[in-house]
Formats: structure tokens, sequence, C-alpha cells
């Protein structure tokens, strides 16, 4: 059996992988909260636990590994995107919950072994607060129940921040009802027009934290093996998450290993809306990049760095994909080559594996190189794509019956604008882009170039000025 080495943020060290039982391995994962599409960033978590899923079903077999990835349908985004639409919340959740399975299971992730909603567990919730309310680590206050932060001497071991930077991390919520700022809640208080469960405090709901503890404590016990997520989550979520499962469970129980992914930039820059360089999964997959491309980009950069998509990656990723399908496409999958998985398994190595792919097609058997694509999860999408020959930089022209009328104007225009956020002129692209909504054109980013919309509306002759 091959070592798996694992980067532990816990001890932040790299260590071997020892499971508590082979029989019964455990991995909770951090899901979505459901009110909205899945950016690119809330997706590389999701690769980085289906890479370690698939590595640990091959070393010790599917029915020994349980993965849960909870999905978050109790959150004052989901009840503010229900009161800004005027839609039921349910019908939110259950239409963006489908959105998200859909577009990880386009980047080729297997589905998890449990998707557990929070809001199907309260009662669990419910149970585990009072646990700690009876051990003394908890109060209620005011229709809130709030965990006593000084009551776990060990907080903020998992993150390593002193107590101010924590305080400064949390954005703490200063309240008359709390003993401490770091306090941090367990329940609120519900009114009339926000969901809310019966409890011994009033009508309310969970705190975001205690979720995650009571749906991983009643699917995988009250210690597991992994428990993964982005950095971002590391402070406060984790550590709140460490400090009420312990006082709960007890000293040795829940997660054993932390696994935290780092965060995603787009061309060298933080991903945001005010730069237009804000993409979610279905973007990309809807200006035709295959998804086994974006997955192999994600791929070639380990999960504990920054992760950087640029058109060039892209492109680049999309000529690998076309060699390894030529190949693989006609080939089931027999078994990867160990040094391989020995690639794969220090620590996730996965720009190592993707590397090393060439060296398994030299050796001459597609079945072991469709096995090697298989463990990276690049094999079910490959072997169903059907290949385009165009590059990831064209000017796209989308939408109505006045295209042909306005379309190399509006391409031209299209143009302008992405050479003015090439050269980081965001003031003037800025501009440009209001400028070009009068008229009756919207402009868009992709990875690289710009998307044009053309209204049913144009304006000609404000368009034709933009040139």
């Amino acid at each position: 059996m091959t070592t798996i080495r694992l980067r532990n943020s816990a001890s932040r060290k790299v260590e071997d992988f020892t499971p508590a039982d082979p029989a019964r391995i455990g991995m909770y994962v951090c899901g979505p909260t459901v009110y909205d599409r899945a950016h690119l960033g809330n997706a590389r978590p999701a690769v980085v636990a289906d890479v370690l899923f698939r590595l640990l079903r091959h070393e010790y077999g599917a029915e020994h590994v349980k993965y849960v990835r909870n999905i978050t349908d109790i959150d004052d985004k989901i009840n503010a995107r229900a009161a800004e639409t005027g839609r039921d919340i349910r019908a939110i959740t259950d239409e963006t919950a489908q959105w998200y399975k859909d577009d990880m299971a386009a980047l080729g992730n297997l589905a998890p072994s449990e998707e557990p909603r929070a809001t199907d567990y309260v009662g669990q919730m419910i149970a585990m607060i009072e646990e700690l309310i009876a051990k003394g680590v908890a109060y209620a206050a005011e229709g809130h129940v709030l965990f006593e932060v000084a009551k776990y001497p060990d907080y903020g071991q998992l993150s390593g921040r002193s107590l101010d930077d924590m305080i400064a991390g949390a954005r703490v919520e200063v309240a008359p009802y709390k003993r401490d700022p770091m306090d941090f809640v367990l329940w609120k208080p519900s009114d009339a027009d926000t969901p809310g469960w019966d409890s011994p405090w009033g009508r309310g709901r969970p705190g975001w934290h205690i979720e995650c503890s009571a749906m991983a404590r009643d699917l995988l016990g009250d210690s597991f093996d992994i428990h993964m997520g982005g950095m971002d989550l590391q402070f406060p979520h984790h550590e709140n998450e460490i400090a009420q499962s312990k006082c709960a469970c007890g000293p040795d129980s829940f997660a054993r290993v932390w696994i935290h992914n780092e965060m995603l930039q787009v061309e060298g820059r933080k991903m945001s809306k005010s730069l237009g360089n804000f993409f979610t999964v279905r973007d990309l997959l809807d200006q035709g990049i295959p998804g086994e491309v974006i997955r192999y980009v994600f791929l070639m950069t380990h999960y504990s760095k920054p992760m950087d998509w640029t058109a060039e990656k892209a492109n680049g990723a999309f000529e690998q994909i076309k060699w390894l399908d030529k190949i693989i496409r006609d080939h089931p999958p027999t078994d990867p080559p160990e040094w391989f998985v020995q690639v794969l398994a220090d620590d996730l190595n996965t720009g190592g594996a993707i590397g090393a792919l060439q060296d398994v097609a030299d050796e001459g058997d597609p079945g072991a190189l469709a096995a090697a694509a298989n463990l990276l999860g690049l094999r079910e999408v490959g072997s169903r794509i059907l290949f385009k020959e165009e590059k990831f930089d064209a000017v796209f022209v989308l939408g109505t019956d006045r295209t042909m009328e306005h379309g190399a104007v509006a391409r031209a225009v299209g143009d302008k604008w992405q050479a003015l956020r090439k050269a980081r002129n965001f003031e003037a692209a800025d501009s440009l882009r209001a400028s070009a909504k009068e008229a009756g054109v919207e402009l868009r980013a992709v990875p690289s170039g710009a998307v044009v919309e053309l209204s049913m509306v144009v304006d000609g002759t404000k368009l034709e000025a933009l040139k």
C-alpha cells in the first residue's frame, strides 16, 4: 500500500496519514451556502477534496471511505436573497443546490457519500447546544445562545492567531448580551419574517458554526479522520467548530487531520466583481471551456499555494486534454502505475501527477494512462468531450437579431474595452463599459477577451462613437 502524506494544518507539518480505522475512513468538507452560483474559488476545495477522495478509495477501497460535504441552507444571505427576489427560500436553496451539484459534476467531481442539508439537522444542533450549556461552556442570553470562548483554553491553536488578530479577523460583534466580544453565536432569535425553529431558547435558528459540527458528528461520529476547506474558513469557522465539538465530545474528538487549500486569483489579481474578473463555474462552461480544462488548470497548482487562473493556462490545459483524450478514449482503465500513485500521494502533488502523465504514456499502456487520468478525475469527462479547435481568447457576440447589424462595431468596442483592462486602465474601461451599456451593449469579461451582449434596442449612433 502506498503511504499517503498530507499537510496537516493543525501540526503545520506534512505527515504520514494513518486512519484511525482503515475500514471506516471519514472526511468532511465544508460545502456551499446555497444562494447563488458557485464561483471559481468555491470550486477549488471541491476539486482538492475529490482528488483525495479518489486516492483514498484507490488505496483503501471505495466501500471504506465516507465523504461528507454539507449544504448550508440556513443563512442570512439566503434570507436576504429571498427578501430581494420575493421567492420562497426553499425554492432558492433547492435550485441553487442543484446548480452547485451540476457544476461540480461538470468539473469531474464524484458525488460525495453524503450531502446533508442544514435544515434537516436542526434537531441535532439544538441537542448539541444543550450539551454545551450543560457543560458550562455556553450560555443563553436574550434569545441567543453563545459559546464562551474563555472556557476553551486551546482556542486559536489551529490558525495560530493571537487574541488581537482573532478579534480583528473575526470582525466580532460587540453586543450587550455577550460576556466577551469573542463569544460566538450558537443560536439566535428569528422574527416573524425569518425562518425559525422552536427551541428551549425560543423560536430561532442555528449559527453557522454549529451546523457543521452537528452534521459531521451525526454522519461521521464524534471523531473522524480528515476535515477540509478553503483557507478562508480556517478562522473563525473551523476554529469555532473545533472549540464547540471538543467541548461537547471530548478533547480527543473531532477531526484528526485538517487540510486547507489556498485562494484563487484571475490573471494575477484577486477575483472581484469591481475588477470585472469575477467568474462563476457556469460562466466558463457557458463560454465553451470544457469542465476538464477548468479542472486541469486547478490541478496544475498545489492546493497549498495560491492558484492563478489565466487564459494561457487554460489554452495549455486544452491542448493537454486533447492529447490525453486521443490516447485513452477507446481504452478502459486498468491500474495506474504504482510510481504514479506515489507521486500523487505525496501531499496530493497534482502538479507533479499531471506532469507525469506523459511518462505514463511513454510506457505504452493506454489502460494504465486511463487509470492515471481517472485517479486525477480527468477520465470521466475526457471520455465524453467533443473537442472544438478554438482557443479561449475570442470576443463572442451573443444574443439578438441585431447581431448582424451591429456585431462588427460591438466587437470593436469589446476589443477596445479588453485592451484598456489589460493595460490596467480600469477607470477608462469602466467608463467605456458604462457608455456601451447606454448604447444597448453589455460588456462582460471572460478568462481572456470579452463577451458582448446586444440588447434588443441598440443605439447605433452611440455605439459607433465608442469604436
